[in-house]
C-alpha cells in the first residue's frame, strides 16, 4: 500500500532514492505504508502478549547495519479496493495467520483528495488478541527544479531521540532545539517527539510550499534526508523505532484505532516565523 504520485503544476513532488547501494524495495519512494512496524528493530525477535516471535528471514527487509527495517514484505501485497471515486479511495487488507505478526487484524487506508490536500487515514481493527501499534508512513518529498541548497524546512519537534551506533533509540531524549531553516547539506535520520502545540512540517522553495500535518494518532516523527538523493522525509509514526521490542501501545481485542495525516501544497509559500 503506497501513494506513488503527487503532482502540482504538472510537476512530481514525490521523490525516489536510486543508486547501486539502494535496495530494490517498495519503500524507497512515494508515500509507502510501513507495517506492522516503522523504521529499525534492534533484533530479529520480539515478545508481546505472552508470546515470543522470531522474524523469518524471507519476510523482512534488512538495512545497512544488518537489522530488520520497515515491516514485513508480505504486508505490501494482498490489498483490495473497498471503494473508489474521483476524490476518495479506500483499500483494506486482512492480516490473519501471519507467523511474524500473529495478531490478527484488519487494516484500512482511506485516501481523500481536495484541490490542495491529500489526507490519509489508517484504521486498525483488532481481532481476538491485542495488536501492538507501531506502523508509520515514509513520504519522500522533493522540490523539482530547485537546488537542495535553496530548500527550507520547518520541523515542529520537541525532543530528539538519542541513538546508538546502529541508529536505534537508546531510550534517552534531549531537547531538539531550533532546526528550522535551509536544508542545505544537513543530513537527517533521526527520531523526534512532537511539539504540544505544533504546526505542520514544511518544505518550501522555488515558489512552492509543502506542508505535512500530523492530525491524529502520530506522536512521533522520523526525519530523513540522505546524502545520496535530493529528498526529505517527514515520517508520521505511531511509535518510535524499535518500539515493537519494548512494550508498545496496543489496540484492544475488537477495538479500532485510527491515525491521520495530510499533505497540502501551496504556490505561495509564507515566510517562516522567527
Amino acid at each position: 500500500m503506497a501513494c506513488h504520485s503527487l503532482a502540482h503544476r504538472g510537476e512530481e513532488l514525490l521523490g525516489v532514492v536510486r543508486g547501486p547501494d539502494v535496495p530494490d524495495v517498495p519503500w524507497v519512494g512515494g508515500i509507502p505504508l510501513l507495517h506492522p512496524w516503522a523504521n529499525r528493530l534492534s533484533a530479529f525477535n520480539y515478545a508481546f502478549d505472552g508470546e515470543e516471535i522470531a522474524l523469518p528471514a524471507g519476510d523482512i527487509y534488512i538495512e545497512e547495519h544488518g537489522l530488520p527495517i520497515h515491516g514485513l514484505r508480505s504486508a505490501v501485497a494482498g490489498w483490495t479496493v473497498v471503494s473508489s471515486g474521483e476524490d476518495r479511495l479506500v483499500g483494506a487488507r486482512e492480516f490473519a495467520g501471519v507467523p511474524a505478526f500473529p495478531f490478527d487484524h484488519r487494516l484500512e487506508v482511506a485516501a481523500e483528495l481536495s484541490e490542495t490536500t491529500l489526507t490519509l487515514t489508517t484504521t486498525l481493527t483488532a481481532g481476538p488478541r491485542p495488536v501492538p501499534l507501531s506502523f508509520g508512513y515514509h513520504p519522500y518529498f522533493q522540490l523539482p527544479g530547485v537546488p537542495r541548497a535553496q530548500w527550507e524546512i520547518m520541523l515542529p519537534v520537541a525532543d530528539r531521540l538519542l541513538l546508538d551506533e546502529k541508529l536505534v533509540p537508546t531510550g534517552e531524549r534531549v531537547a531538539a532545539g531550533d532546526l528550522d531553516g535551509p536544508l542545505g547539506e544537513r543530513l537527517f535520520d533521526d527520531g523526534f517527539t512532537l511539539e504540544e502545540r505544533r504546526g505542520p512540517f514544511v518544505l518550501q522553495g522555488g515558489g512552492r510550499r509543502i506542508e505535512l500535518a500530523f492530525e491524529a494518532g502520530y506522536p512521533y516523527a522520523q526525519v530523513f534526508a540522505p546524502a545520496n538523493a535530493d529528498v526529505v522525509c517527514f515520517e508520521p509514526m505511531t511509535a518510535p523505532a524499535d518500539a515493537l521490542r519494548h512494550s508498545p501501545e496496543a489496540v484492544a481485542p475488537g477495538e479500532s484505532f485510527s491515525a491521520r495525516f495530510s499533505v497540502s501544497v501551496s504556490s505561495s509559500p509564507r515566510a517562516f516565523a522567527s
